[in-house]
């Protein structure tokens, strides 16, 4: 009897995690390879500032935000998303004056060569109420606290302070909250139907964005059924 094999998504309160499973391993590496963009919303809450850029964490100062307004954040949050492409573009290691690399930067495909600091591929504001507010930011290479600390970056852009009081994930790459299994859903046949669900388009997007002939020992395994009901995972 098999074993599930191949990647899927868990959703721990709101944050989308995405793991590997057997073979699935190998993928969430060709994933890391491939640069994909992740989603996040994060809340962040003007006239603060702590000293790890957590709400929770140590107060270092206290401002003022009656002068901040929703179209000075746009202005903002604009100037650091084109701040960004041109980062991204530079580790790319692109020529711009090619067709190959038009069309790359017109489709949104661009991405960098090697490691590099967060990139910032778009960034808005979803709601504006202060203190709070809440932003839309699309990204890779990402960790949480640079997050945070983007969230303090944008309060000092302001002449203001501000901390980050929430960091949710809601894309990894092509997997989305929708294809992400509850808490009441871990369980082993849940977790078979969302690999062989998920086997398909993870074949064709890391094709599409390696370009890698990747065999059939690394995907995963398309023909797996119930039979293997009753396996303990790896």
């Amino acid at each position: 009897m098999s074993k599930p094999q191949g990647c899927l998504v868990f959703d721990q309160a709101g944050f989308l995690s995405v793991l590997g499973v057997g073979h699935g391993r190998r993928l969430l590496t060709d994933m890391y390879n491939a640069h994909l963009t992740k989603d996040y919303t994060v809340r962040g809450l003007l006239g603060k500032a702590a000293d790890d850029f957590c709400e929770d964490g140590k107060l270092v100062e206290k401002s003022t935000y009656d002068h901040v307004t929703r179209e000075k954040l746009d202005r903002i949050l604009a100037l650091i998303q084109g701040s960004h492409q041109k980062a991204l573009v530079n580790y790319s290691n692109l020529d711009l004056k090619t067709q190959e690399a038009y069309e790359m930067a017109v489709t949104g495909s661009i991405r960098p060569m090697n490691k590099s600091p967060m990139l910032v591929t778009g960034i808005r504001c979803l709601h504006f109420a202060p203190p709070e507010f809440l932003l839309e930011v699309q990204c890779m290479h990402e960790t949480q606290k640079n997050l945070r600390k983007l969230v303090h970056e944008i309060g000092l852009e302001l002449k203001t302070t501000a901390v980050c009081s929430q960091v949710r994930r809601t894309r990894d790459g092509f997997f989305t909250l929708d294809d992400a299994l509850l808490r009441t859903q871990w369980d082993l046949y849940s977790i078979q139907d969302a690999i062989q669900a998920a086997a398909p388009r993870v074949a064709a997007e890391l094709k599409k964005s390696l370009s890698l002939e990747l065999g059939t020992q690394q995907l995963p395994n398309s023909d797996l059924s119930h039979e293997s009901k009753g396996q303990t995972l790896p």
